[in-house]
C-alpha cells in the first residue's frame, strides 16, 4: 500500500546561469541551523570545485539536506549554464517539486525555459521565487508577467499555471509572499516549500526500487551511486540486483556495503532507507546513471530518459612539441587515456573515443565550455597535452542529407551595437529571428545559427560590444547543413627559429600584428608567436639579435619599445585556433602551434589540400 513520507520534502532548485541559485542555497542552509552560529562559512559553499568557485557558475549538481519544523528537505543545486543541461535533466527524477529562480531585473532567460520545460514535461510543481528583488533596477512585476507567459507558452497545466510566487534577496537572506510585505528571513519560503510541494510516496512494503540519478566519486571508495527510493526499503548488507530500463540484458547481482543519507554538507551513513529518501550507494563498481537497484524477487526497472547527445568534440592528444615534457607530471599516452575515461565516472554527457593513431582520443561535450573545463582541470592535476580546433558532430538523415546543430542565441546588447552584432552572426550563417527593445536602452536579438558559427564568437563579440553584451545559446536541434563559414579573418605569425625570444627580434614582429609572448620567453619553429594584421601566416624570427659593430652606442637599445603583448586565456587560446594548428596545454603554459611544424612540410600539405 502506498503511503506518503510526510517528514520528507524533495526540491531541486532550476534556474538561468548567475540568477542566485547557490545563494540562495546557502541561505536556506544557514537559516536552518545547519552551522553553528559561531562557524564562518564561505559563500557559495555548495560550489566545492576550484572552478566554480572561480568563474561563480555551478558545474555539477550538488545534494542536501536541511530540517525545518521536523520535516527534511532535500534540497538539489543544479547548473545553470546550457553546457551542463545533461545534469539538470537527470537530477528531476529524484525530486517531487522545483523552485524556479528567476532574476527580478534580467527576468525569464534562454535557461529558464530550457529547465522549466523539462520540469513540467515531468509534471513537477513549481514555485516560482523572483530572486535579487533588491536590485536597484528590480522589475518583479514586469517579471512576474514574463514568467507566466512562459508557462503558457510551454503548455502548462492550470494547475501549474496556479503555482506560488516568493520574493526573495539570497544575498540579504530574505523571502516575502507579498511585495509590500516586511522581510524578515527565509520563513516564508520554507513554509512554501512544507505546504506546496508533495510529499513523497511509494509502498514501504514493496521490494527495493532505488533510481541512480546522479553519481559522484571518490578516490577512496570509487563510484557512489545517488537516487531515490521509490518503493521497498533498502538496507547495508541487502543482496540485490541492478537492471536499467534502456539496456534489457543487464542484470547484475550487486550487495549494498555502505548506505548514506545526507545531512547539511556531509554524507551521514545510515543502515537502512525507506520510501522517499534520497541516499548515497557506495561499494558497487560497475554502476551507472539510469540504473535501478531493485531486490532479487522482482527486478523492475524504473525508466528513464536518455541523456543528451554531444554536439561538439575535439581531439585530445600526446604533445610531441620540442618542448614536450619539460612542465607535466601526466604526459604519456596511457596517462591521458586513463585520464579521460576516469572523467566518464562522473561527466554523464562526455563521450571518449579511440582513433586510429594510439596517441590521440576525440572527446565530444554538450559545448566550449564544457570541455574547456575538463581541460583545466587536467592542466590543474599535472596533465600535459595538445588539443584541436573545436568541430561540430553531424549527423545524416535517410536521404544522405548533412544535418548540423543548430542553436538559439539570445542577446542583449546597448542598441548602437546591434548592428555589427547582426552583420557578424549574418557573416556566421545566423538568420535574425526577432529583435525587440529591452529595458535600459538595450536591443533583444534572438538568432538561429549553427554551433559552430559560435565556436571563437564569445571573444569577438565583448570586443564588439565593449564588455556590455550579453550571449545566452542554447541547443535547438539539427538542422540542413548552412555552408562554409570563415572563422578566422586574420593569419598567424609563425616562429622560423627555436630559442629564446629576444626583445630585439619581437620589436621587429611586432610591426606584423599582435604578439602574444614576451621577451625571454623559449619558443619554437612552428609555433604561434602573434596574430597576423593580414589574412595570410607570416614567420618571423623572434629570436633574432642585433649585428654587432665595432661602433658601442649605449642608447640605441633602450630605444626599443615593445607594445604589451596579448596573453590569451584557455578559452581565448581555444577561439583562436584555426583548424590547422593546435594548443598545447601544461600546468605552466598555454602555447598555439601548427600541426606541422617544418615550414617546408605545411607548404606542401597546404598545396595538396588547396589542390584537393
Amino acid at each position: 500500500m502506498k503511503i506518503k513520507r510526510e517528514d520528507i520534502r524533495n526540491i531541486a532548485i532550476i534556474a538561468h546561469v548567475d540568477h542566485g541559485k547557490t545563494t540562495l542555497v546557502d541561505e536556506l542552509l544557514k537559516q536552518s541551523g545547519v552551522f553553528r552560529s559561531n562557524q564562518t562559512v564561505q559563500e557559495r559553499v555548495m560550489d566545492s570545485n576550484d572552478i566554480e568557485r572561480e568563474r561563480g557558475i555551478t558545474i555539477l549538481s550538488k545534494n542536501t539536506a536541511i530540517y525545518y519544523e521536523g520535516v527534511k528537505i532535500n534540497i538539489i543545486d543544479t547548473p545553470g549554464h546550457a553546457d551542463f543541461g545533461g545534469e539538470v535533466e537527470r537530477v528531476l527524477k529524484m525530486v517531487n517539486g522545483v523552485i524556479l529562480v528567476v532574476d527580478a531585473f534580467e527576468g525569464a532567460m534562454p535557461q529558464t525555459k530550457f529547465v522549466l520545460k523539462k520540469a513540467l514535461e515531468l509534471n513537477l510543481p513549481v514555485i516560482v521565487c523572483i530572486n535579487k528583488i533588491d536590485r536597484p533596477e528590480a522589475r518583479p512585476k514586469e517579471v512576474i508577467d514574463e514568467v507566466l507567459e512562459l508557462f503558457i507558452e510551454l503548455d502548462a497545466s492550470d494547475e501549474q499555471l496556479d503555482c506560488p510566487f516568493v520574493y526573495a534577496s539570497a544575498k540579504s537572506g530574505i523571502a516575502i509572499l507579498e511585495l509590500d510585505d516586511t522581510p524578515e528571513s527565509m520563513k516564508p519560503l520554507f513554509e512554501t516549500i512544507i505546504d506546496y510541494i508533495p510529499a513523497p510516496e511509494g509502498d514501504p512494503d514493496a521490494s527495493t526500487q532505488v533510481l541512480i540519478s546522479t553519481i559522484d566519486y571518490n578516490e577512496y571508495v570509487g563510484r557512489i551511486g545517488v537516487g531515490k527510493v521509490d518503493n521497498g526499503t533498502i538496507k547495508v548488507n541487502q543482496e540485490a540486483v541492478m537492471v536499467n530500463a534502456h539496456d534489457p540484458n543487464k542484470n547484475v547481482k550487486v550487495k549494498i556495503s555502505k548506505l548514506y543519507e545526507f545531512e547539511g554538507l556531509k554524507k551521514i551513513e545510515v543502515a537502512e532507507a525507506t520510501v522517499g529518501s534520497i541516499v548515497a550507494i557506495s561499494g558497487i563498481a560497475d554502476i551507472h546513471i539510469g540504473d535501478t537497484i531493485c531486490s532479487p524477487d522482482n527486478p523492475e526497472p524504473i525508466p528513464f530518459q536518455k541523456i543528451s547527445e554531444p554536439t561538439i568534440a575535439m581531439h585530445f592528444m600526446v604533445n610531441d612539441s620540442p618542448l614536450a615534457g619539460q612542465e607535466g607530471k601526466y604526459v604519456t599516452s596511457r596517462h591521458l587515456r586513463d585520464r579521460l575515461f576516469r572523467e566518464l565516472n562522473t561527466d554523464v554527457s562526455l563521450r571518449v573515443e579511440e582513433t586510429d593513431a594510439t596517441e590521440s582520443y576525440k572527446v565530444s561535450g554538450r559545448g566550449e565550455l564544457h570541455l574547456s573545463v575538463l581541460i583545466e582541470n587536467m592542466r590543474r592535476e599535472g596533465y600535459e597535452f595538445a588539443v584541436s580546433k573545436a568541430e561540430v558532430l553531424y549527423k545524416y538523415d535517410e536521404k544522405g542529407k548533412q544535418l548540423e546543430p543548430m542553436e538559439r542565441a539570445i542577446i542583449d546588447v546597448p542598441e548602437e551595437f546591434s548592428g555589427t552584432v547582426i552583420d557578424k552572426l549574418s557573416q556566421r550563417k545566423g538568420e535574425l529571428q526577432g529583435m525587440s527593445t529591452a529595458s535600459g536602452g538595450y536591443s533583444r536579438l534572438e538568432f538561429s545559427i549553427p554551433s559552430r558559427g559560435l565556436i571563437g564568437y564569445r571573444g569577438e563579440f565583448m570586443t564588439d560590444t565593449k564588455g556590455n553584451g550579453i550571449l545566452n545559446t542554447l541547443f535547438d536541434d539539427y538542422g540542413p547543413y548552412k555552408g562554409d563559414i570563415q572563422y578566422r579573418k586574420q593569419g598567424s605569425l609563425i616562429a622560423y627559429e627555436s630559442g629564446e625570444a629576444i626583445t630585439y627580434g619581437l620589436f621587429n614582429a611586432q610591426e606584423r600584428g599582435t604578439l602574444f609572448i614576451n621577451p625571454g620567453e623559449k619558443v619554437y619553429s612552428g609555433m604561434v608567436v602573434g596574430q597576423n594584421g593580414k589574412a595570410e601566416d607570416i614567420e618571423v624570427n623572434v629570436c633574432k639579435r642585433k649585428q654587432l659593430t665595432n661602433t658601442r652606442s649605449s642608447s640605441a637599445d633602450e630605444a626599443l619599445k615593445l607594445t604589451p603583448p596579448r596573453i590569451l586565456s584557455l578559452e581565448q587560446a581555444l577561439e583562436f585556433i584555426d583548424t590547422d594548428e593546435l594548443l598545447e596545454v601544461t600546468p605552466k603554459s598555454l602555447r598555439i602551434r601548427k600541426k606541422i611544424l617544418d615550414p617546408t612540410m605545411r607548404m606542401r600539405a597546404k598545396r595538396n589540400s588547396q589542390n584537393k
